[in-house]
């Protein structure tokens, strides 16, 4: 049957550290085979996925094209799902490609607006597709955020520091702007002024959202992807912080989305909505 066969996966950005993780990821998933793998970077145009990945020969060449790896994903037995760590850029176009093709999209990819997203969660409906749009693939982000929810009840101060690897190309990170969502989902204005702030260099007090939340970014090599939320009232502070020092630790999450997201109908948004 079908549903018996493994899940056929294209790995888009296939080159890239990201994209490296997920095709040995996939690789090694019972569950799933590596059908395609695309990156926009001609460098690698030819060379055999697994070869550059470090897992070994896998005879999958990395091509440019991404709609010719979505026309032979089709031809597999299962529903295909295309996992996208590319640029943001071009995630947009990637997605409503693979929608089109009917190819489920898995996006780690950040730095889509708000009204992509609601664009493309309309076309997956249309199409009456499985959709995911991960922000991070964490288990400890997304308890970090719980965290973070529950905090809110009894803090109405509270900053974010969003920390990332310098070629990181977009800020506030994707799980920053996330976090603040569900923080702001309790209608409450945070950070009440007790002074009129001035700023004596443009964006010295980082980014502000429309519930009061100011986010920070730092941009440095050494790091991966860390987060601290710090909650402060009189006389203390309450610190949430996660770290990541092995790109491997989003891999459980990846491998989840992908088994999730060919049961779907729509677009999600968030890993704790698949948990």
């Amino acid at each position: 049957m079908a549903s018996q066969a493994p899940i056929p996966v294209v790995v888009t950005g296939a080159a890239g550290k990201m994209g490296r993780e997920v095709v040995k990821a996939v690789t090694e998933a019972p569950d799933m085979t590596l059908v395609g793998a695309v990156e926009r970077s001609p460098d690698y145009n030819g060379q055999d996925v697994g070869i550059v990945a470090g897992c070994g020969e896998l005879e999958i060449p990395i091509v440019t094209d991404l709609q010719a790896a979505l026309v032979m994903a089709t031809q597999e037995r299962h529903p295909p799902v295309m996992v996208d760590f590319t640029h943001p850029d071009s995630v947009y176009d990637n997605v409503r490609s693979a929608i089109a093709y009917g190819v489920r999209p898995v996006v780690g990819t950040t730095g889509l607006s708000q009204a992509q997203i609601e664009d493309l969660a309309d076309f997956a409906d249309k199409a009456s597709m499985g959709a995911v749009i991960i922000p991070n693939f964490s288990i400890g982000v997304v308890l970090l955020q719980q965290a973070a929810m529950q905090a809110s009840k009894y803090f109405d101060h509270v900053e974010i520091i969003e920390l990332h690897h310098n070629q990181k190309a977009d800020a506030p990170s994707g799980t920053a702007i996330q976090t603040a969502q569900l923080l702001a989902e309790f209608g409450k204005p945070y950070n009440p002024p007790a002074v009129e702030e001035t700023e004596k260099l443009p964006g010295a007090r980082g980014s502000r959202t429309d519930a009061g939340i100011r986010i920070h970014s730092v941009r440095l090599p050494g790091l991966i992807a860390h987060q601290e939320v710090i909650f402060g009232a009189p006389g203390q502070i309450y610190t949430l912080r996660h770290d990541t020092s092995d790109r491997a630790s989003f891999m459980p999450g990846v491998l989840l989305s992908i088994r999730r997201v060919i049961q779907l109908k729509s677009l999600v948004y968030g890993l704790e909505k698949l948990l």
